[in-house]
């Protein structure tokens, strides 16, 4: 896993993790990345530090396999736990949101724009990154 500061075109700042240098390339290209905080999709790596490790491969081995372990609880929580509603995501969050419908935990697919909007409109929701999103293969709700 990798750690990124990034940087949105409003000048939040915010750090994220991904699978892989790849993964982060192909979220970017796809406009799959938003900031938390204003909810644009302009979001551009930050200038960081890099973190030099010498001599501790086999510690950085460990801790990859915790990390990886935990996103993996994490991910059978999620499948566990929540409602799958696929890509009507914002709308029920929008529902929960309005009192139209009772609150529950739920998870799904959204489009950045989408993403974007529920930020606008002081909706929350939290983006999952790919190693922590369950394979949906459960009916939509």
């Amino acid at each position: 896993m990798i750690r990124y500061d990034l940087r949105c075109a409003n000048g939040d700042e915010f750090e994220a993790w991904f699978g892989s240098i790849a993964d982060f390339d192909q979220q970017a290209e796809k406009g799959q990345l938003y900031c938390p905080h204003c909810g644009t999709t302009h979001v551009e790596k930050a200038p960081m530090a890099p973190a030099v490790v010498t001599g501790r491969k086999k510690d950085a081995r460990k801790e990859r396999a915790v990390a990886m372990a935990m996103a993996s609880k994490v991910r059978e929580h999620i499948k566990d736990n929540f409602d799958y509603v696929g890509d009507k995501f914002a709308d029920e969050a929008r529902k929960m949101h309005s009192g139209e419908t009772e609150e529950r935990a739920i998870w799904g697919e959204a489009t950045p724009a989408e993403a974007e909007a529920l930020a606008e409109e002081g909706i929350p929701a939290a983006p999952l990154p790919p190693e922590l999103a369950p394979t949906p293969d459960k009916k939509v709700n």
